[in-house]
């Protein structure tokens, strides 16, 4: 980002310093100090970011989690990003992105492509400072996360059927409107802005000695490394990504990428990730480790049953690592950024749902019993009798059944914990034929 120094151009557009917002005073002043600056950002890079974006996004808090913390057996704070606005923590560098254009560039406008997270950040920030944005998003974008980012007030185009045909479109409109591209990872200022994270948290958990941060593109990773580069003492910075999707980890261990499949942590599902964070973490020497598709489950379900915290896959992912690599970061003093928010509701229900299958508190029986009646209000009542829910009742005579005199029943109840479930059968066998499914 080199700029002609000499050029003033944009000054005109300027009346007087009364006349301009208190924000479009320190973005302006921002723009300038921020353009003599080249090569790699440093860790005074972020701590500007936190002091021209500290107006308008929220110093979210930071909590020490008991429940995670007996857990994993490490001592464990949260840094709950998911109370931005926009439930993310995209704002952070979408903020500060746009606060480092000129006025000339605000003229413009802005353009980003995004399937979520970022579109909403960059359309919520750019009404934020009346600069038009238009956001590309994939054609298969959720309609809620369309009409979200729409109420931002920008001008929202659907295009292509990935997030790649939708990045190549988004390029062509800032190529011929002359907008100002607004990367969602690969950018200086997006990751300063992003690090601001890091800084509030090491800031309100001094004990540190560890964070461990999701990586999509990097640029979180990145900043937050950077960030604790900054800090008083030693506190080494872990990447985490997803198995379907470890292209950073594939990247730094010069491995060929190969990425691909369906994942709940879609906010992380990058097939290339950005090249200044991955130059970054190379640098500071930040592993990235990998977690299987049943450990982001897990995280979202363990935040949101004992944390009483809501996450997203991807927001999800750094207490996923906790939860698959304990050994690694048993005794040690944690930040995880819980870093979005934003999941589907019938998601979250199905991934509660399925853990609790896991665990054994949810189970699902087949019975095949005479057909006589009130057989099916006996079990119930066998069921109930030993303390546990019933969820759903499946009753077939004729398809399933082994004989025209016999029925088969499918049950799934809910009970405390695996042991619950287990005596719950047991008692149940004692009357019936039962398998499990």
């Amino acid at each position: 980002m080199i700029a002609n120094l000499g050029d003033r151009s944009w000054w005109p557009l300027a009346k007087t310093a009364g006349e301009l917002s208190k924000q479009s005073q320190i973005a302006m002043g921002s723009a300038k100090s921020w353009r003599i600056r080249i090569g790699m950002i440093e860790y005074q890079d972020v701590t500007e970011a936190a002091k021209r974006i500290g107006d308008v996004i929220v110093r979210t808090p930071t909590i020490y989690s008991d429940a995670i913390s007996r857990r994993v057996g490490a001592d464990v704070w949260l840094k709950l990003d998911t109370l931005q606005a926009t439930g993310a923590f995209k704002e952070r560098g979408a903020a500060n992105r746009l606060a480092t254009l000129t006025l000339a560039e605000r003229a413009q406008g802005a353009v980003a492509m995004s399937a979520g997270n970022h579109a909403q950040a960059v359309a919520r920030h750019a009404s934020l400072l009346g600069i038009r944005a238009v956001i590309v998003m994939p054609a298969f974008t959720p309609a809620t996360k369309v009409t979200r980012t729409a109420r931002w007030g920008a001008e929202v185009v659907l295009h292509g059927e990935s997030l790649t045909e939708a990045a190549a479109h988004a390029r062509e409109l800032a190529e011929r409107d002359k907008l100002i591209f607004v990367h969602p990872y690969d950018d200086d200022a997006v990751i300063a802005g992003q690090g601001t994270a890091a800084l509030e948290l090491i800031d309100d958990a001094p004990e540190l000695d560890t964070l461990i941060v999701p990586v999509g593109g990097g640029g979180l990773a990145a900043g937050c490394a950077i960030a604790a580069s900054g800090a008083e003492r030693p506190i080494a910075t872990f990447g985490v990504e997803v198995e379907s999707y470890a292209a950073m980890a594939q990247e730094l261990e010069g491995a060929p990428v190969q990425v691909g499949g369906a994942t709940i942590a879609e906010g992380i599902a990058v097939r290339e990730v950005g090249r200044k964070p991955l130059e970054i973490l190379r640098r500071h020497g930040c592993p990235v480790l990998t977690v299987s598709e049943r450990a982001i489950e897990d995280a979202v379900a363990l935040l949101a049953e004992e944390a009483k915290i809501v996450a997203e896959g991807a927001g999800a992912a750094g207490i996923a690592a906790l939860l698959e690599h304990p050994t690694q970061f048993r005794g040690r003093r944690i930040g995880v950024p819980i870093c979005g928010a934003n999941i589907d509701n019938r998601a979250l229900a199905n991934i509660l749902q399925r853990v609790m299958l896991r665990d054994g508190r949810m189970m699902r029986l087949v019975f095949d019993i005479p057909d006589r009646p009130g057989i099916l209000g006996e079990i119930s009542s066998r069921i109930g009798a030993a303390g546990a829910n019933i969820i759903e009742v499946a009753h077939h005579r004729l398809f399933t059944s082994p004989s025209v005199q016999a029925a088969r029943l499918e049950v799934m109840f809910e009970a405390r914990d695996a042991a619950h479930s287990e005596s719950v059968v047991v008692a149940l066998q004692q009357h019936y034929a039962v398998s499990r499914l």
